[in-house]
């Protein structure tokens, strides 16, 4: 564990202590050359001093204090064997900033996360506050919407609670559906048969499962039926049972597509609804069936909706000052 000292003003600003027990948890605390210091350092406005197993924080109080938080928050997911690299220490930062209903410094990011998800390639645990509630909302709702922007982990997080899922028999079959929207190209020029055409739409479907399972057990149940990456048009006329389902990119659905596709939920099974309402690709003046969903459906028993924001993007820091970017633009 990390002991922790009463704050010392010097000079108007305060000055925290901050030494550290496990000696050989403080190089990936560090980061290589320092990396992950001087993140906390940039995002925070603090100073931070190291000598041996010992920090020194100096700033605002405030914002020492978080620093201090984050710190030990990083140090104790290592303590747990956890891994940490640079999109940790942002979430980490990101969740320091959420208060509490007194108005101060939150604590429980100084303790590592009570939700994750294992998989056969990694352990996912919860990068933002947003991700903490929605990874609880995957374990325990039948019916799901991740509304928000790019980068915050909607689909990433639901594949893994679907591959979990899998593995472990609780479903016996994943099924992964996008709407095939033609935003600027047209799928008649695409070259190939009908799966060529589609399945650039569906690679970031892949690209996640890849990340949760060896390629060849991917490939093995894909060919076996247990893994179905599928337009939504493909669902149509179907009762889905014992499967974990999953739409992406959910703006791009029409509201007859989306009633089509939330009726197709059978026994035992789970089903969770991705997209960004902001960004709706539809020809027109489509109405976007996940808007029209949300409004109908959110306070149905057995329904839940998680909403991220620009600061629960996740990726690199850069991304959400993009989204923030555009967002504030339009």
């Amino acid at each position: 564990m990390a002991k922790k000292s009463a704050a010392k003003p010097v000079e108007g600003r305060t000055r925290l202590d901050l030494e550290f027990e496990q000696q050989h948890l403080l190089g990936p605390l560090f980061g290589e050359y320092d990396q992950n210091l001087v993140a906390i350092e940039n995002r925070l406005g603090v100073y931070i001093a190291a000598r041996g197993s010992q920090l020194t924080i100096e700033g605002e109080a405030k914002n020492a204090e978080r620093a201090r938080d984050v710190l030990t928050g990083l140090y104790n997911r290592l303590a747990k064997g956890q891994e940490i690299d640079s999109g940790a220490v942002e979430a980490v930062i990101a969740m320091s900033a959420e208060p509490t209903l007194d108005g101060v410094v939150r604590k429980d990011v100084s303790e590592p996360p009570k939700v994750m998800i294992r998989t056969r390639k990694k352990t996912i645990v919860p990068r933002s506050l947003a991700q903490t509630r929605y990874m609880e909302a995957l374990a325990r709702e039948d019916v799901i919407f991740a509304l928000g922007p790019a980068g915050t982990g909607k689909t990433y997080l639901a594949v893994a609670q679907a591959v979990h899922q899998l593995i472990t028999g609780s479903v016996d079959r994943l099924i992964l559906s996008r709407p095939a929207v033609e935003a600027g190209e047209r799928l008649g020029f695409l070259p190939g048969d009908m799966r060529e055409k589609v399945d650039p739409y569906l690679r970031p479907l892949y690209d996640a499962l890849y990340d949760m399972l060896p390629s060849d057990q991917v490939e093995r149940r894909i060919a076996s039926g247990e893994i179905e990456i599928a337009p939504i048009a493909f669902m149509r006329g179907r009762t889905l049972a014992d499967a974990f389902v999953i739409l992406d990119e959910a703006q791009n659905t029409t509201p007859a597509q989306m009633k089509m596709f939330l009726t197709r939920f059978g026994e035992n099974s789970r089903m969770v609804v991705c997209g960004d309402p902001k960004q709706v690709d539809l020809p027109g003046e489509g109405v976007s069936g996940l808007a029209d969903a949300v409004s109908r459906l959110e306070d149905v028993e057995g329904i839940a909706t998680v909403r991220f924001g620009v600061g629960d993007v996740v990726r690199h820091p850069v991304v959400g000052r993009i989204v923030e970017a555009y967002e504030g633009s339009g």
